[in-house]
């Protein structure tokens, strides 16, 4: 078993659990042994996800869970055997269903059936609540440790990239294993596997190649296993490095296209089964509504209930489920941070909105950092409220502060009035409008700031990184001519125009005035916070600190970015055609519908009521008679199309945003559009 240093909390559970543990030791020393295949694959994922606790204690705390559960569930499970069958609620009749010819084994059955199905009832619950309490306890480290494997594999491209760029600036391997291991808040768990590797060398006194080698056996991503496997025998070799990193660089970055590739066609797979899933409660509607002309038909108006309600929504939440298990959002979030210097000042991330910056460093030690304090603070209102679209776009989920409240009233003002529906037949009589001031006024109110702001957002981000690649090619050039790192920011920021041109003429004013180098690059890129870019940041402000002559880094830098900006022009065409796909099939329900409320439910009401001009041999060939209709309700099966039609707008238009952006925030600007067609179509329709 491996001994970690990290902070990370062994598994979720309070302090008092290891009492829980001590308890079922004996019932673990019992079950397992030493040599067991399950246990061992249990402490290796708790190696995998960083987790501190023994593997014997881990299973004794979990046979322990497993024993409090079952046991909770056992007598709910007498309980309720009791409650059917000891109370005679559910009469038995046969208990075996084989004739018995014997009066005394006759009675013996009778007297024990009530209390054999009590007692199986509460073995089959208290099994249950066991296998949940063990198995779910069981599966948090190989859940933690497949999450820790899946983001080694996304950043490992850029590792590796990182570590080549070191290696051409001229840093040893150790100095370029240390640097990783610095890197967290750029490379997350990557960095923790290379932090493993340094804190076994200087805490526990082992060799880093003995490091190097226990920490590829226990990585949970094959992919860095193989890269710490081969980097180890380049250095047991005394090998070049840098050929090394190189061709691994190359390696990764086709491997990760490759995976790109791999997940795009899942998902186009997924748009297919959307399309067919989508469409099954439609299916289910039409024919409970054609059931319910039939007299004596088991269907109820529940099952339509059901199937609007609970069907859709589930299907929608399910699918996007399915999605975010091979979509997956970038790891990072775009931060990087500055180590506190001589001047005892910590710069770097933000700790939010609210924050104020440095005076927070220095607040109670003297009054005049109050009263710095209580100025800026006035100072930060006063912007916020001379400028709020800026404040919103850089902080879009703020605009909830107040459009849920403002939604909260209207739909309040409306109840009371009497303006809303306050019943469901109420809501039956007058659906457009009783679901306008339910749903689409709150949504429109809500999700529209929203989505706007939050585009905005995006853009204003994205416009950084849109020649990122350009520039970072033309800085390669300036410094390759013999200009410094600062002096190649102005030259490329003189000759080109657009936002991150702007952002190096920033820095160059922000160095001559005082400001480190590297302050200025990381107070850049915490501006626009994007993970993409602060690789990147994290590559060029690690270079500049060995050399002012880095135009390789550069050249690397700029290969990665252009390697992302071929998977993301591909990922945005593709995932283009899963967008149209599910929008048609919103589409497609919503003319199916409208055609079946017009032409179908309305046309048989007219045929029960008499009110259309339908000769004899029309209403013949319709059911038969006008008697079957008797059983619908036009309005409101009316409502519940209706609601339907919205409630797969609103599910269609998040998955869109999320297949598109890995984002459910995205999917806004669809549901505002795909909900306001659902609007104005059923309003036509009705």
């Amino acid at each position: 078993m491996s001994l970690k240093t990290d902070d990370t909390p062994a598994s979720g559970i309070a302090t008092g659990s290891d009492s829980v543990s001590q308890l079922f030791y004996p019932l673990y020393d019992r079950l397992f042994s030493e040599d067991s295949e399950f246990v061992n694959d249990v402490e290796t994922k708790l190696a995998q996800a960083r987790m501190t606790d023994t593997v014997e204690l881990y299973l004794s705390r979990a046979l322990g869970v497993g024993f409090i559960s079952g046991l909770v569930l056992w007598l709910l499970g007498i309980l309720l055997g009791y409650a059917l069958f000891g109370t005679g609620f559910i009469q038995i009749d046969h208990l075996i269903g084989v004739p018995v010819s014997n009066e005394t084994v006759l009675q013996i059955l009778e007297m024990i059936r009530v209390p054999a199905l009590v007692l199986v009832i509460g073995v089959v619950f208290g099994g249950i609540g066991f296998a949940i309490g063990f198995g779910s306890l069981v599966a948090i480290p190989y859940s933690r440790a497949s999450a820790r494997k899946r983001e080694i594999n996304m950043l490992l491209s850029d590792s590796v990239s990182f570590m080549y760029a070191l290696s051409v600036g001229g840093l040893n391997q150790l100095e370029i294993i240390d640097a990783m291991a610095q890197a967290d808040d750029t490379y997350g768990e990557v960095s923790k596997e290379f932090q493993s590797i340094v804190k076994e060398t200087e805490y526990f006194d082992v060799d880093y190649r003995t490091a190097i080698r226990k920490q590829a056996l226990e990585t949970p991503s094959d992919e860095l296993s193989q890269f710490l496997t081969d980097m180890l025998s380049i250095i047991n070799s005394g090998g070049d490095m840098e050929s090394f990193l190189e061709d691994k660089k190359e390696l990764h970055m086709r491997t990760a296209k490759q995976e790109q590739e791999l997940t795009l066609d899942t998902l186009e797979l997924f748009g297919e089964m959307y399309m067919t899933l989508s469409l099954f409660p439609l299916l289910l509607i039409i024919i409970m509504v054609v059931m319910q002309m039939i007299p004596d038909a088991t269907v109820t108006d529940q099952m339509l209930y059901m199937t609007v309600y609970a069907l859709i929504p589930l299907l929608g939440i399910g699918f996007l489920i399915l999605v975010s298990t091979v979509k997956h959002d970038e790891p990072g979030d775009g931060y990087l941070q500055l180590e506190r210097g001589n001047d005892g000042i910590q710069h770097g991330k933000e700790s939010g909105v609210l924050d104020l910056g440095l005076v927070e460093q220095f607040t109670g030690e003297h009054s005049i950092f109050d009263r710095i304090k209580n100025r800026e603070g006035t100072h930060e209102t006063i912007e916020v409220l001379r400028q709020p679209h800026i404040f919103f776009r850089d902080n879009p989920l703020y605009t909830l502060a107040l459009t849920v409240p403002i939604s909260l009233v209207i739909v309040a003002t409306a109840m009371v009035r009497g303006s809303a529906p306050t019943s469901w037949s109420a809501m039956i009589d007058n659906p457009i409008w009783g679901t306008f001031i339910y749903v689409y006024a709150p949504l429109y109110i809500v999700a529209v700031p929203l989505a706007i702001f939050r585009e905005w957002n995006v853009r204003h981000r994205n416009a950084v990184v849109s020649q990122l690649s350009e520039d970072l090619r033309k800085l390669s050039s300036a410094n390759e001519t013999g200009m410094t790192l600062l002096e190649s920011f102005q030259a490329v920021a003189e000759t080109t125009s657009g936002t991150l041109a702007r952002e190096f003429e920033i820095m160059h004013t922000k160095v001559n005035y005082g400001t480190s180098l590297k302050q200025a690059l990381i107070e850049f890129n915490n501006k626009y916070h994007i993970p993409r870019m602060a690789r990147t940041t994290r590559l060029i402000s690690e270079a500049q600190e060995a050399s002012n002559q880095i135009s390789d880094v550069l050249r690397t830098a700029a290969q990665a970015s252009e390697n992302h900006d071929d998977i993301e022009r591909e990922r945005k065409s593709r995932t283009r055609m899963q967008v149209v796909i599910i929008i048609m099939t919103f589409l497609t329900v919503l003319a199916v519908i409208a055609i079946l409320q017009t032409q179908f439910i309305e046309t048989m009401a007219g045929l029960e009521t008499g009110d259309t001009d339908v000769d004899a041999s029309a209403a013949g060939a319709g059911l038969g008679n006008a008697d079957l209709t008797e059983n619908i309700n036009v309005d409101m099966l009316s409502t519940l199309f209706f609601h339907a039609v919205t409630l797969q707008a609103i599910l269609s238009g998040l998955i869109c945003g999320y297949i598109r952006d890995a984002d459910i925030l995205s999917g806004l600007k669809y549901v505002v559009v795909l909900s306001t067609i659902a609007l104005g179509g059923w309003a036509l329709v009705a």
